[in-house]
């Protein structure tokens, strides 16, 4: 592998149809390079409440995600309205998401803290009226070539 690989995505704005592509990209890219099933999962299921957040939320964005052999690291970029409470949108169960959303199985209030859960490093920057951006570090601990 050389250095490390830089995968960039464009999530749209209120397309569920097209949620979790990105993360299931990255799943597949991965377990082709070898990851350990774990540090796949870890990092499927960061991108993909991620990918979700900047749906319900946001009206979309984009994450790049850097892999290199010690590490992934995953950046969500979004011009949404921005997380006015950090603190309370990583408590499990707060949600904002409106009731057509829940109706569909979204919105929980698990997306911050699952990101948290399964990263091993996460920062959480947001602006009202500007946007969000979320850092999140996987670190890789073992590899199955």
């Amino acid at each position: 592998m050389n250095d490390q690989i830089v995968l960039h995505y464009e999530i749209p704005s209120d397309d569920f149809t097209r949620a979790g592509e990105a993360s299931s990209n990255v799943k597949k890219k991965l377990k082709k390079m070898g990851f350990d099933p774990e540090i796949v999962r870890r990092v499927a299921i960061t991108m993909y409440e991620g990918e979700i957040n900047m749906i319900i939320h946001a009206n979309g964005g984009y994450i790049d995600v850097i892999i290199t052999l010690d590490k992934i690291e995953i950046i969500f970029n979004d011009s949404g309205p921005g997380i006015e409470n950090i603190e309370l949108a990583m408590s499990a169960g707060f949600s904002t998401a409106p009731d057509n959303i829940r109706s569909l199985g979204f919105g929980a209030g698990m997306g911050l803290p699952n990101m948290k859960n399964y990263s091993d490093e996460i920062n959480v920057e947001s602006k009202i009226g500007k946007g969000t951006k979320v850092y999140a570090k996987i670190l890789v601990t073992k590899r199955i070539d």
